[in-house]
């Protein structure tokens, strides 16, 4: 009986080509947990997908990994889509990813930060949108669940800090179907209804429960609300795509409400602190005051128009006595100095001369003769004596 012998390479071209003619392997979704996964230098990326029941080997080629959002390690529940295939040289078929998404939670952990980085790319986390939450809110709206942890927090809090403040509530639905919209519809609500400072939040939950949270209706209506908004969302350590447009993040709905009611109490006692002091000031410029009022009445008497006055009575009183004494002296000295001139005067005096038998002897023009030159015989002179004057005619020159 004749056989047919193949040769291995014509076996696993023949198993190849089954593979390549079967329609389903050749775009495929295969769910399992990754294992022995190795990034290679070349950039391809060598892993085995497995399961309870099974494994099998798979490979992303470098041309492929813009198909992969994330990092793969190991551990990580995935969901590859490709083609299965045989490799010839070693007859074994394995997955050839075209795209990894992760499962279940991580998918959606996929979809946030597609939408984190869209609505980042928009702006719409900008600080420079971000308004500044009123330190003295007295109207404070909340969208949130009317039963929960959340919103008795909320209330607790408030009505410890400041039971003045006025919570208004929203009821919404914070998860499941129809969620979206409520919360939206609340934002808007509130904001139209005027409050201060708007608290958009719901306790804590799996990233399923959180999701409404990430949706961008949710996004866009906290950015275009008008009234400052606080998000708090779940526990500290989780995050939104609300807490990154919204004003202010806080960890929890606790500390939201502590963010938005100031502390009606502590406030008190700041405004008695600042009353206390500035009554203490007020004291002591009053009496700084009075004692500057004290210094001016002082002064004023001095420079006064009475006062003034007197002063400059006194002063021209004292003028007058040294000017008295000043011209009484100035007399005296004046008399001596005249009595020595009129001394000195007197011994010139040519009347005085004229009473000792002196004579003044003039021409006829009035010109004194002092030389016996200057008059020839016959001249008229005049002699001028103590007593009268006489008329003589010059006989002789002598």
């Amino acid at each position: 009986m004749k056989r047919n012998i193949y040769s291995v390479g014509q076996v696993n071209t023949y198993i190849k080509n089954m593979f390549a003619q079967d329609f389903m392997l050749q775009r495929i979704c295969v769910k399992g947990e990754v294992s022995n996964c190795k990034y290679h230098t070349s950039g391809h990326i060598y892993f085995t997908l497995k399961d309870a029941a099974g494994a099998i080997g798979a490979v992303m080629f470098a041309g492929n990994r813009r198909g992969l959002a994330f990092r793969m390690k190991e551990g990580d529940k995935v969901i590859v889509t490709g083609s299965i295939e045989v490799y010839e040289r070693d007859g074994k078929y394995q997955l050839y990813a075209k795209e990894i998404e992760l499962d279940g939670a991580g998918s959606l952990f996929q979809k946030f930060e597609a939408l984190k980085q869209e609505l980042a790319e928009m702006g719409m986390f900008a600080p420079e949108y971000k308004q500044p939450i009123p330190k003295y809110a007295r109207r404070v709206g909340v969208v949130t669940a009317p039963t929960g942890a959340a919103v008795q927090d909320i209330r607790n809090i408030a009505s410890r800090r400041n039971p003045y403040v006025q919570l208004i509530l929203y009821p919404a639905q914070v998860q499941g179907e129809g969620a979206v919209k409520s919360i939206v519809n609340g934002i808007r609500a509130l904001d139209a209804l005027g409050v201060d400072v708007l608290i958009v939040g719901r306790g804590g939950g799996s990233i399923e429960d959180l999701w409404a949270f990430n949706e961008e209706e949710v996004a866009r209506a906290i950015f275009e609300c008008r009234t400052p908004v606080i998000s708090a969302v779940g526990h500290e350590t989780d995050t939104t795509i609300a807490d990154f447009v919204a004003d202010l993040r806080a960890p929890t709905p606790s500390a939201a409400a502590e963010m938005a009611v100031f502390d009606y109490f502590t406030v008190k006692e700041q405004l008695s602190v600042y009353r206390r002091r500035m009554e203490l000031l007020l004291r002591r410029n009053v009496e700084q005051a009075r004692m500057r009022l004290a210094n001016y009445r002082t002064k004023l008497s001095y420079v006064s128009p009475a006062g003034r006055l007197r002063e400059n009575r006194s002063y021209a009183a004292e003028l007058e006595e040294k000017l008295k004494d000043h011209m009484e002296k100035t007399i005296l000295e004046k008399k001596h100095r005249l009595a020595l001139l009129s001394g000195r005067l007197e011994g010139l005096s040519p009347a005085r001369k004229l009473s000792q038998g002196y004579a003044w002897v003039s021409d006829e023009t009035g010109k004194a003769v002092t030389d016996a030159a200057d008059v020839t015989v016959g001249d008229t002179l005049s002699i001028h004596l103590w007593k009268g004057s006489l008329k003589a005619a010059v006989t002789e020159i002598v």
